[in-house]
């Protein structure tokens, strides 16, 4: 079962603000967020996790961008 984080816990997770991970996600730098409604945004949470470590790691931007691309194309298989 995936667990689905909302911007504040995502935001939380990262210690980023959210203009800076609207930001990030512009930048191809992070996941867009699943839409759930008008309203709701979410992320799962071993996404949010594998960008922490990515970070923590000390991987390159375009090595954050690779992973962000390897993230999105596997939520193609949650369906």
């Amino acid at each position: 079962m995936q667990i689905l984080m909302k911007t504040p816990d995502v935001c939380a997770a990262t210690g980023m603000k959210r203009p800076t991970l609207y930001e990030h996600m512009a930048k191809g730098l992070f996941p867009r967020p699943i839409k759930l409604g008008p309203k709701l945004a979410t992320w799962p949470q071993d996404e949010v996790a594998k960008i922490n470590a990515a970070r923590i790691a000390g991987k390159t931007d375009d090595e954050i961008k690779s992973l962000v691309a390897e993230l999105t194309a596997e939520r193609a298989s949650y369906a």
